[in-house]
């Protein structure tokens, strides 16, 4: 009967899922981080449709030569680097249910969606072509947009890492830092984006999360109790 006692005690004491959920709903910072993701995706967007009627008005974007490029053969993986930079974004997901890890969410939507509005303005002031002999993606996910234009820095490679530094359990980082290598080999191998594009998509990213723990602390629930 103690044991049974005990047992129930426990089970009382343990927090709910609404414990964690409401404080989470009820926080602005949230609503800040998905209007920062949302502004990422749109501009990349806006970005991506520039350079399309650009080209279309008989214009050129330069191509680029690429010492690791011009020493590979073009090898049409690119489903497999769309397919595989998703499994970190799944597995973040599982992550912050898995380790309640709820206060965080406003940080990672806030940081993902600087990622993103840093690149949207990039690849306008950056616009490269895409390397040459690079097929495109496959149809099946034809790179996440309507337009394969924009590639300084690498979307896939710079989320991927932004998403490694950002949780905290070592099991998860280890099994997205391997989705990491297979990314980035497999950009290398299809001739998706030049070695500059894929490495600093990984500075950015280490950029963006040192500048967002340091300036947004508040956005980290687990640093501040709103009154």
């Amino acid at each position: 009967m103690i044991s049974n006692n005990k047992k129930k005690n426990t089970l009382s004491a343990t927090p709910g899922f609404l414990h964690y959920i409401i404080p989470l709903f009820k926080s602005k910072y949230l609503y800040l981080g998905l209007l920062s993701t949302f502004a990422g995706i749109e501009l990349n967007i806006a970005s991506q449709t520039y350079l399309h009627n650009y080209i279309s008005e008989g214009k050129t974007l330069p191509m680029l030569s690429d010492l690791i490029l011009d020493n590979l053969p073009v090898v049409d993986v690119s489903l497999i680097y769309d397919i595989v930079s998703l499994i970190p974004i799944i597995l973040s997901i599982v992550y912050i249910f898995h380790r309640k890890d709820f206060n965080r969410v406003p940080m990672f939507l806030l940081l993902i969606g600087f990622f993103y509005i840093v690149r949207g303005v990039f690849i306008v002031l950056t616009p490269f072509g895409n390397p040459p002999m690079f097929n495109g993606s496959d149809p099946l996910f034809h790179g996440f947009a309507n337009y394969e234009l924009g590639v300084y820095p690498s979307g896939h490679a710079g989320n991927v890492f932004l998403l490694l530094l950002l949780v905290k359990d070592r099991v998860y980082k280890w099994i997205i830092g391997i989705c990491l290598i297979i990314v980035i080999f497999a950009l290398f191998l299809a001739h998706g984006h030049y070695s500059i594009d894929i490495l600093s998509g990984l500075f950015f990213s280490y950029a963006i999360r040192s500048f967002g723990e340091k300036h947004f602390s508040m956005f980290d629930l687990n640093n501040k109790k709103e009154l």
